[in-house]
């Protein structure tokens, strides 16, 4: 009921009385009375004046499955919402889901993770009312060896929502990373269960730092958050965590049908190109067989980032480690 009233209130630019809520929700006063008191007590300033009935007067950032579930306009993500105060993983969780049948498009969403992991295993910081840690959960049609493809797809939705809620310029590093004046501010983990020639579930994991002020010593030179980038910008606005996160299941919907049309990124090949940090700039590619050096000259259709060699070389990579000169301390 509370995210009921919440819709209600949200969708409203006056005030809805009493007898609305009751009327539309099918419950009593009393029970209305409740609801609103409860949802005070979480930190919503709702307004109530005699004769004109309640009115959504300031919103917290609170991550709850009431505050998410209320801010989702999408038209199939999300439907389904798995909201934990913490959690080991959003992918690990994510990924029990699927095995017991969750829907596509289930959204899992964390206030903390006690063990959120990065690619190849490494660890990701995940305090409590500091960031934006969710999975999603698709089933797609697609051939398996297209799969990879989706982080950049994440990204592209990321990038999108960060820089439209607010105003900061936010980069890609391929293949996995979005950056802020050349730091890190969004780690993105794929992850996939598939047959020879079928997929059964891909998680895509994304955990973005919105409300840190400090970082440990090991990541203080390479890791950023929003809220630093706002002060360093002189901007005063507090960042909604749940309102960031809806925005990004928007722009993920309108850039994932884009790649189901093709299975690959043709759709989106120029703008991701045009967000890409690594593009033009010199790169050092750590490739199992062989370190080598290079100027980036953006992805192609299949999300591999080509790097032309200083011998004219063209080589196009689809993993590894790719350092951009002038982020995280490559110089």
């Amino acid at each position: 009921m509370k995210t009921k009233i919440l819709q209600i209130l949200r969708q409203s630019e006056d005030y809805v009385s009493g007898q609305e809520l009751c009327e539309s929700l099918g419950v009593s006063r009393t029970a209305v009375w409740k609801a609103i008191k409860q949802l005070r007590e979480k930190g919503y300033e709702i307004e109530a004046v005699q004769n004109r009935g309640y009115r959504l007067a300031v919103i917290p950032d609170v991550l709850s499955q009431q505050e998410i579930e209320s801010c989702i306009r999408t038209k199939w993500l999300g439907h389904k919402v798995f909201y934990y105060d913490e959690i080991d993983s959003t992918n690990t969780e994510a990924k029990r889901r699927a095995e017991e049948g969750a829907p596509y498009g289930t959204l899992i969403v964390a206030d903390m993770q006690s063990a959120g992991r990065g690619r190849r295993g490494r660890g990701w910081e995940s305090p409590h009312n500091q960031g934006i840690f969710f999975t999603i959960l698709l089933r797609p049609e697609i051939e398996p060896t297209n799969a990879p493809m989706l982080t950049l797809v994440m990204a592209m939705a990321v990038t999108r929502a960060i820089s439209n809620c607010t105003g900061l310029k936010a980069e890609i590093k391929w293949p996995n990373d979005v950056v802020v004046n050349g730091k890190k501010v969004v780690g993105i983990l794929t992850e996939m269960s598939a047959q020879i020639d079928y997929v059964n579930h891909i998680v895509i994991g994304t955990g973005i730092n919105v409300h840190q002020e400090t970082f440990p010593e090991e990541l203080a030179e390479k890791a950023t958050s929003l809220d630093m980038e706002l002060k360093q910008q002189e901007k005063t606005l507090n960042v909604s965590r749940a309102q960031l996160l809806e925005k990004i299941l928007e722009q993920f919907e309108e850039c994932y049908e884009k790649y189901i049309q093709t299975q690959d990124l043709s759709n989106l090949m120029e703008e991701y190109n045009q967000n890409l940090v690594n593009m033009g700039r010199r790169v050092r590619v750590l490739d199992p067989l062989g370190e080598f050096e290079g100027s980036a000259l953006g992805i192609n259709e299949h999300g591999s980032l080509r790097v032309e060699k200083d011998n004219g070389e063209i080589a196009e990579i689809s993993s590894g480690e790719v350092s951009v000169r002038g982020i995280y301390g490559y110089v």
